[in-house]
Parts: C-alpha cells; sequence; structure tokens
C-alpha cells in the first residue's frame, strides 16, 4: 500500500540535499541588502520581489545567458567575511525551515578573491556561516547538519590547490572536492593531478558532468578521475536505448548503475538551462524506474526559484510519487552522502526511517 505524496507530507519529512550551490541559493532581499552595503549597482531592479522573479528563468532553456549572469550578481556580493558568512548562515537556517536534516553545499572559494580574502579566509568564513546558521536552526527547534564541498572551476587552473584546500579543512567541516563550470571544452581529465591527489588523501569527490554535455563527460569522469557521484548526470540516458518496448543498457550506463554511482539530479535546474525540455520529459523517472542510485537536489535555489520541498512536489505531480518514493529518493541520498558509514547508518535509522514511518502512521 502506497501513501499518497501531499504538500504537507513533504514539508514536513525528513530531506537529504547532496547538490545545492551557495553562491545560487541567496534570499533576493539580502543581495539587495548587501548590494547596498557596497554601493554595487548592477542589479536590474531595488524591489526583492522583483528581484527574485527576476533571477528565475521560467521557460525550459529560452535565456541560459540571463541564468548564468544572476551568479555575477551573487558572487558580487559575497567577497568579504562578513557577506559571506551572513550568506552561508542563511543557507543553513532556509535548509532547515524546509526540513532538511543533512546537506552538502558547494562553493568555488576561487570566486570571492576580489576583496583581498584568502582562499583559507573565504572557507573560514563559510563554516563559521554554517556553524551559526544551525545554531539558529537549534533555537528554533530544528536540526540539520551543513557540510562543504569545494569547487574548483574547470575552466581555470586552480584545481590542485583547491584540492589541497579541501584535505586541509576535512575534518572542520569541508566533506569532499568537485569541479564546475562549462562541461564542453573543458573535459575532468585536464584536472587528474587534482582527483589523483584527493584519492592518495583518502578523501570524498564529485564531478558535475552530464548536464551540458554527454556521454564522453560522464566516461571521464568515473573512469579517469574515479569519480564517487555524478553531479546531474542525466545525460546517462544517452546510452540507454528503447527496444520493443523494453529499455536497453549501454555499457556505460551499466557500469554506472552496476556501481550504485549517485546521480546528483536536479530537475528544475535542468529545465532552465536546457538539459531537460520539460519536467514531465526529465529522464529523472525512467532513472528511478530502471533503478539508478538517483537523488533529488535543487542546484540553485535563487535562480530555479525553488526549495528541496518545491521540488519534490514538483516531480511528485508530474511522475505520481508516492511518500514511499519520496523515502527512497532520501536514503539513496543519505547513502551517498559523504559522511562516514556510522553516522550515514545512525542518520538513517534514528532520523529517516523513524521520520517517515511517523508519517505513515498519523
Amino acid at each position: 500500500m502506497t501513501t499518497p505524496l501531499t504538500r504537507d507530507l513533504i514539508e514536513r519529512a525528513p530531506k537529504v540535499l547532496l547538490h545545492d550551490h551557495l553562491d545560487g541559493g541567496l534570499r533576493p532581499s539580502t543581495v539587495l541588502e548587501l548590494a547596498r552595503e557596497v554601493r554595487y549597482r548592477g542589479l536590474p531592479t531595488a524591489d526583492p520581489d522583483e528581484l527574485g522573479r527576476w533571477f528565475v528563468t521560467d521557460s525550459s532553456g529560452s535565456d541560459l545567458v540571463r541564468y548564468l549572469e544572476g551568479f555575477a550578481h551573487t558572487i558580487a556580493v559575497m567577497q568579504t567575511r562578513d557577506q559571506i558568512e551572513r550568506v552561508a548562515s542563511e543557507c543553513a537556517l532556509d535548509l532547515a525551515r524546509d526540513g532538511v536534516v543533512y546537506a552538502e553545499v558547494r562553493f568555488a572559494p576561487e570566486l570571492h578573491l576580489h576583496g583581498g580574502l584568502t582562499l583559507h579566509e573565504v572557507v573560514r568564513a563559510v563554516l563559521d556561516g554554517f556553524a551559526n546558521g544551525v545554531a539558529e536552526a537549534r533555537r528554533e527547534g530544528r536540526t540539520i547538519i551543513v557540510r562543504a564541498i569545494l569547487s574548483a572551476m574547470r575552466q581555470a587552473d586552480r584545481s590542485e590547490t583547491i584540492a589541497e584546500l579541501a584535505i586541509e579543512f576535512r575534518d572542520d567541516g569541508v566533506c569532499g572536492f568537485d569541479i564546475a563550470g562549462p562541461e564542453d571544452g573543458f573535459p575532468p581529465t585536464q584536472h587528474l593531478r587534482a582527483f589523483h591527489l584527493v584519492q592518495r588523501e583518502d578523501f570524498h569527490m564529485t564531478v558535475h558532468a552530464g548536464e551540458a554535455f554527454g556521454l564522453p563527460s560522464i566516461w571521464e569522469a568515473v573512469q579517469f578521475c574515479n569519480a564517487e557521484r555524478l553531479g546531474h548526470g542525466v545525460r546517462i540516458v544517452d546510452d540507454i536505448t528503447s527496444v520493443d518496448g523494453r529499455y536497453e543498457l549501454g555499457r556505460l550506463a551499466n557500469f554506472i548503475r552496476d556501481r550504485r554511482i549517485p546521480l546528483e539530479v536536479c530537475p528544475t535546474s535542468n529545465v532552465h538551462t536546457g538539459a531537460a525540455p520539460s519536467i514531465g520529459q526529465h529522464p529523472i523517472e525512467l532513472l528511478r524506474t530502471l533503478r539508478f542510485r538517483v537523488t533529488l537536489n535543487t542546484d540553485n535555489r535563487l535562480m530555479s526559484g525553488i526549495t528541496l520541498s518545491s521540488e519534490f512536489e514538483t516531480c511528485a505531480t508530474a511522475f505520481g510519487w508516492s511518500l514511499e518514493d519520496m523515502e527512497w529518493l532520501t536514503l539513496n541520498a543519505a547513502k551517498s552522502s559523504f559522511f562516514s558509514f556510522d553516522t550515514r547508518l545512525a542518520m538513517i535509522n534514528t532520523v529517516i526511517k523513524p521520520g517517515y514511518a511517523a508519517l505513515r502512521a498519523a
């Protein structure tokens, strides 16, 4: 017997988030306040509601340039310690208020150096901000754990430095390394020294692959870089064909599924950037049906105008998901987190499974 998934259940259910960008999740009001403080005049409007709408691209792939332009504005107001710490604190609190119990939030330290901060100071500001937000959530009666993933920009040449930085802060709240930025023309193999360093140090990594570029990006990420997770990864459907009503997986798709390599899927973001034509046509349901290790994520909450709860609601409406489906996706995320095995198990057995059981019993 399945339990219909309602907005109330979604909001109350414990959720796990693995793919969320710090500079893509600011509150519009915070962007405006920080812009006034630094006299940044590049914003298109001074009204918070209008600004929030401006950041969101509502039609599929219609304005990728606009989508990317938004980051120029958020990065511009994240160049001092106080600014970064405030954004990180509000991020943790906003996620907790949305029912997220565990989150891995990524950011690229190299994008926050224009105000004179060092890479170390940027990371420390983010981690201190997360701690402040977690403490504020606790005062509101909410429990959340927020950890950081450090992203290197794949079109730059700092990946080995960022990998070293991530390893240095591994005991202070950084849980992994990533590369982000344009896939086409900047393959993950250009950053092998960074990935090999992470591997030698027994640390964790995820790779943006299979979003804007196809199977070669995914293949290099898993076969050369040994990626533990794939950021997006939805283009793996290019290796799946339908024959006489049956789906046949190619060698790479079989490898990804057999190895249980998690896919950090972000449906609304994929529609907004043109990686999928619509939510209804998004491959997440096919991948879920074929039992890939699918997880549901937000990517950029500001630019897509979403929360993790709203993302679950959107997909539930499109695909008829039940509470049991939501629990399966949440357990996938918890199992795939860059947390120690014992801690993952404790989160699953003391928070997630009891939380869903209580919702079914209510």
